[in-house]
């Protein structure tokens, strides 16, 4: 397997797994944050190179991971997805080896329990289904699919018109709810005694990170509540594609004071390599430091 595919790490007995499904991607920052710059970038020496290019864009990867405990075998969030329709190009019809990345990473489809989505924007919701013929399914026919009861009653307004922006909703949301595999959930729901969500809301009302913790070590997959590892220096700036951005803002600094100081393994849903790591306080504000 590539390793720009496929990386683990141990958290006590529990292993996560992340599946790259586009790697080191470039946007200029300003696309992610509106006061973002070439200049505000250069300004943090660490992001280079692992975060950003020589020209201060940022680089970021669009990834899910697979968790496995000593009983459970769970998928947080499930990427863009093959043979979609989307808003941007980049993502219209890829074609990449998802199922067989989970299957080399010891997780075939039908062995997944349990898939937890951090939110419900369409790059974390892809593969929740796969196209089979003309028709959509369930990949994970013998997992519960679980969604935050707050952002769900966000996402069930939003009109199946066709539109590109609600097309996730009719290929990745609506087979699975057709299919009953669908628990909603509280923000604060245990899975398990090593898996719980923590809220995370602003990027979208009901958003959730993951909180794992065995054998006296903790880690957090993030979600959207960090895009980009800037976002720890720059946690007050608003971003572009959060639904509340001021909320997300406090959401971010609060997560950042209650983790710092390598309080838990950080693993950020989109850091490209090393993807984990610790938040480490940096005056007023924090960096990231790269770990494991």
């Amino acid at each position: 397997m590539a390793a720009e595919h496929m990386k683990s790490w141990n958290i006590g007995n529990v292993e996560v797994t992340r599946i790259v499904e586009l790697n080191n991607h470039t946007d200029p920052l300003n696309f992610l944050l509106s006061d973002g710059s070439p200049e505000l970038m250069k300004k943090y020496d660490w992001l280079f190179p692992n975060f950003a290019t020589p020209e201060g864009d940022m680089i970021i990867s669009f990834q899910c991971f697979v968790v496995k405990t000593p009983d459970r075998k769970i998928m947080v969030d499930t990427c863009v997805g093959n043979e979609r329709w989307r808003e941007h190009e980049v993502f219209v019809n890829m074609q990449t080896s998802f199922l067989e990345d989970i299957a080399k990473a010891g997780c075939p489809p039908e062995s997944i329990d349990t898939v937890l989505c951090t939110h419900l924007h369409f790059d974390h919701v892809g593969w929740n289904t796969r196209k089979v013929g003309d028709k959509w399914v369930p990949t994970f026919p013998n997992a519960r699919y679980l969604f935050s009861k707050k952002e769900w009653e966000h996402w069930k307004k939003v009109p199946r018109d066709g539109t590109v922006q609600a097309q996730h909703l009719i290929d990745s949301i609506q087979p699975v709810l057709d299919a009953k595999l669908t628990d909603f959930v509280e923000s604060d729901h245990r899975i398990c005694k090593e898996i719980r969500l923590i809220p995370t809301p602003g990027h979208t009302p009901g958003h959730v990170s993951i909180h794992i913790s065995s054998e006296g070590k903790d880690a957090v997959i993030t979600g959207d509540l960090l895009h980009h590892p800037i976002q720890m220096a720059e946690p007050d700036l608003p971003g572009n594609f959060c639904m509340d951005a001021q909320h997300a803002c406090k959401t971010r600094r609060k997560f950042l004071e209650d983790y710092e100081n390598k309080k838990a393994f950080i693993i950020g849903s989109h850091f490209c390599d090393p993807t984990g790591g610790w938040i480490i306080r940096d005056k007023r504000n924090w960096r990231f430091e790269k770990g494991m």
